[in-house]
């Protein structure tokens, strides 16, 4: 058969299977910080379980342990202080300006 007749068919690459982000020895906890810091992004929100690649039970474990951490006060509940910060701008700091009557 030619192979502009074969379409569909995949090539027989090989691939690297990943490793679990989890291994079977660590435990989901609130106080276990360098495992749940892995999974939250730079601005404090929980990562998906598809960017995680975790199974369902664990994600559902790791969101659990989060927000323990974060009533604890032992993780923030945000993380952005650069929306705080103001940038200066020319047109607010002129001044007012007057009406021509």
């Amino acid at each position: 058969m030619d192979k502009s007749k074969r379409p569909f068919l995949k090539s027989k690459r090989s691939f690297r299977r990943r490793l679990p982000p989890i291994q079977s020895g660590d435990r989901i906890d609130y106080r276990n910080m360098s495992l749940i810091s892995r999974f939250i992004s730079e601005q404090g929100k929980i990562l998906s379980r598809r960017v995680n690649r975790l199974t369902l039970k664990q994600q559902r474990l790791i969101t659990i342990a989060i927000k323990q951490a974060r009533i604890l006060s032992s993780l923030p509940f945000l993380n952005n202080e650069k929306q705080f910060e103001r940038p200066e701008s020319n047109a607010r700091t002129t001044g007012f300006r007057t009406r021509n009557k």
